[in-house]
């Protein structure tokens, strides 16, 4: 199926860095008028504690979304991603689809959200699932990343078919599993299903927060892996009669730090990827244990003396669009093997946890422009483009799918994803619906209704 081209004939694009003024459309007066209802909606999202690991309340969730959606005309699937990471008896990996089909034939637009929040972490002065309004925000875990836009896209979706009831094509919008380790539980399956199938669905918003007046065109590659040091278990009065594998890894942070990062640090890519600092190859130490399992917290005894025979750590290593993934791999292994030849009694054992590579889709593909033309007309601004830092579920639309018609569009800040008391701003939330709601009248109407409501 071929994709419309979305210039509107008596509407050219104004030039950029020009002064564009915002437009007043029936629709953006009627997303105005939901101030209460995306509130309230993010509000509820946030209040259902959908942590990753270990996967907690997935099918809440989708039942949520599903009576929801069903209550304004989508046709709901729940999708169990059985025998995926993590799925199991006690934290199945849901997902919902929901469509709603318009009254004439033509191109669908789908929404992707995940439905899953990391870790609370420390530092909060609020409830992290108490979805607390104060000052114009919404604060809660997940309230920027990424449950404010999934209300957002929601509340853009419903306004669109009431304004617009004779719409063609159909519209989608799916709340799917662990994008936060991955996307393997959702998105993922979903694209191994044929749900993202270029004849099936033509146009992906992901509403990530990466700003609202930016279009993210793609993302860095990742690549996770699990490096153990070996020793030998001895009494640690004589640690002479063993050998001590927390200090061959500390051989390897020595190494890191004197080698590898000052490299990585000394690369950049013509991605544009924000903020500025990930426009350059970066690694994460992301855990690291020698020794002792660590006992639960009601155990109140002391440590034994013991040689640590094992050290693992997690290393989170990003890539650029310039850096082939088998040379990410060998700069790591050659480190290793370095050390293995120049250091006494030296092993360990590397393991591939996971690879992402590189996603980027064009910037002239139809939902880019689209989505430019809109945040033209809703904000008076050029739009910004962009590349994300972290990898998200482009890749598996991309890779799996097969679909290159796919950006990542959304209210909030992406600095905040993540951290304590992170919040999603009300107007950013009302703004991306018009912006999303600006690009349905561009793909899903004819020009002359396209023509008639964008009026100054």
């Amino acid at each position: 199926m071929s994709l419309r081209h979305i210039a509107t004939p008596g509407l050219p694009f104004a030039a950029r860095g020009s002064t564009v003024l915002a437009m007043t459309t029936p629709l953006n007066n009627a997303i105005d008028s939901k101030r209460d209802a995306i509130i309230d909606l993010t509000r509820a999202l946030i209040r259902i504690p959908t942590l990753n690991p270990p996967g907690e309340n997935y099918r809440e969730i989708c039942e949520f979304l599903d009576r929801r959606l069903k209550a304004h005309g989508f046709e709901t699937q729940l999708i169990r991603a059985t025998g995926t990471p993590g799925d199991s008896a006690k934290y199945p990996r849901w997902n919902i689809v929901a469509r709603r089909a318009g009254r004439h034939a033509g191109e669908c637009v789908h929404f992707n959200s995940h439905t899953d929040v990391v870790e609370v972490g420390r530092g909060w002065s609020m409830d992290p699932f108490g979805g607390e309004e104060k000052d114009g925000k919404i604060y809660g875990r997940g309230a920027c990343d990424m449950k404010g836009g999934l209300a957002a896209s929601i509340i853009a979706a419903e306004t669109f078919i009431e304004t617009h009831p004779d719409f063609t094509g159909a519209i989608e919008i799916s709340g799917t599993a662990d994008e936060e380790s991955g996307g393997y539980g959702g998105v993922a399956y979903l694209a191994e299903q044929g749900y993202f199938d270029p004849t099936r669905v033509q146009h992906v918003i992901i509403p990530e927060p990466l700003n609202k007046d930016r279009i993210c065109l793609g993302h860095r590659g990742g690549w996770w892996a699990e490096i153990e040091t070996k020793g030998e278990i001895a009494h640690g009065s004589m640690p002479f009669l063993g050998d001590c594998a927390v200090r061959h890894m500390g051989a390897v942070l020595n190494a890191f730090e004197d080698r590898l990062f000052p490299a990585m640090a000394a690369r950049r890519t013509d991605m544009p990827v924000v903020p500025d600092g990930a426009r350059q190859s970066t690694m994460n130490i992301n855990s690291i244990h020698g020794g002792q399992p660590e006992q639960s917290d009601d155990f109140t005894g002391l440590p034994a003396h013991c040689v640590p025979d094992a050290c693992r750590i997690v290393i989170d290593r990003r890539f650029l669009v310039e850096e082939p993934l088998d040379q990410v791999r060998d700069e790591v292994t050659a480190l290793l093997e370095g050390l293995k030849s120049s250091r006494a009694d030296f092993d360990y054992e590397l393991t591939e946890i996971n690879a992402v590579l590189p996603s980027m889709t064009d910037r002239n593909a139809p939902v880019v422009q689209t989505v430019a033309r809109a945040i033209r007309d809703v904000m008076g601004k050029e739009a910004q483009y962009v590349a994300s830092p972290g990898t998200y579920d482009q890749k598996h639309i991309d890779r799996i799918g097969k679909l290159k018609n796919c950006i990542a569009y959304g209210p909030g800040i992406l600095e905040l994803a993540h951290k304590p008391d992170e919040y999603i701003g009300i107007d950013d939330m009302l703004d991306s619906a018009k912006v999303m709601g600006a690009a349905l009248e561009t793909l899903l109407l004819p020009c002359n209704d396209v023509q008639r409501d964008r009026k100054t």
